[in-house]
């Protein structure tokens, strides 16, 4: 028999603002795992808790993402620490990623970073993303490349990470590692991170078939593309595809309400 973990409730300690915020984060972490993104108990999405605190919400570092809930989410500060009481471990250095852009850009509310097969695949190809796909010209406007510098632990690190993603950049590749996004919701960037997932995934497959066998588009159709996908990713992320996805995760397993 399966073991369920059970979290106790942290809904009348919480704004109601906040809790919105939890149920978004945790219905996320589901997501990652249903599409098969996650990476054991590894890579973090992350959200900015309201308030002049600088807290976040990260998941606990010793559960799966499909085990996460509204309620298991750990609320920290910038330096990675609980402020909350909680019965999970939780991982400081694994947010320097997070800590960096949260801290640096205002409108980074959301960060997601995952280290899928397909996208360390794309971030470890000397031309990076290309337009080869819809998907891909569409978020490509978006994207930019950080090398890579070792495992994120060094709090150095930061100052080029933010360097490198710029002052309106919302994903980038991070070289040899995997792939980041960044919204002003939870939804926003995940929806960016469907498409970058979705347009390495594609790349992969369509370079399989070898590289002189590739159709490239016309020129100036990137570029067009690129422009149709600026504001389109955010609206309909937030305002058509995010129920949705809520409405299926319910439909999988309403836990990550809890």
């Amino acid at each position: 028999m399966a073991t369920q973990l059970k979290t106790p409730s942290v809904k009348d300690q919480v704004s109601a603002e906040e809790w919105a915020l939890r149920v978004d984060l945790a219905a996320a972490y589901r997501l990652v795992a249903h599409y098969g993104w996650d990476d054991l108990i590894f890579t973090h999405l992350s959200v900015r808790v309201p308030g002049p605190e600088h807290h976040f919400l990260i998941n606990p570092y010793n559960l799966m993402f499909e085990e996460i809930t509204a309620s298991s989410l750990v609320k920290i500060d910038v330096n990675g620490h609980p402020v909350m009481e909680t019965p999970y471990l939780t991982n400081p250095a694994g947010f320097t990623i997070h800590s960096a852009i949260h801290m640096a850009r205002e409108d980074a509310h959301a960060v997601i970073h995952l280290h899928t097969p397909h996208g360390q695949a794309v971030s470890a190809h000397a031309e990076g993303l290309m337009p080869l796909t819809q998907t891909a010209m569409l978020i490509r406007d978006e994207l930019t490349y950080h090398h890579y510098e070792g495992v994120a632990t060094d709090l150095d690190e930061r100052e080029r990470l933010v360097e490198d993603l710029g002052p309106t950049k919302t994903a980038m590749i991070l070289r040899n590692h995997g792939t980041l996004t960044v919204g002003s919701t939870v939804a926003e960037a995940f929806i960016k991170m469907y498409f970058l997932e979705r347009a390495c995934e594609a790349q992969i497959h369509a370079l399989a078939g070898g590289q002189d066998l590739i159709n490239h588009p016309p020129q100036g159709t990137p570029e067009k593309a690129a422009e149709q996908g600026r504001d389109g990713l955010k609206i309909v992320g937030n305002m058509l595809a995010w129920p949705a996805l809520l409405r299926k995760l319910d439909r999988i397993d309403p836990s990550f309400r809890d």
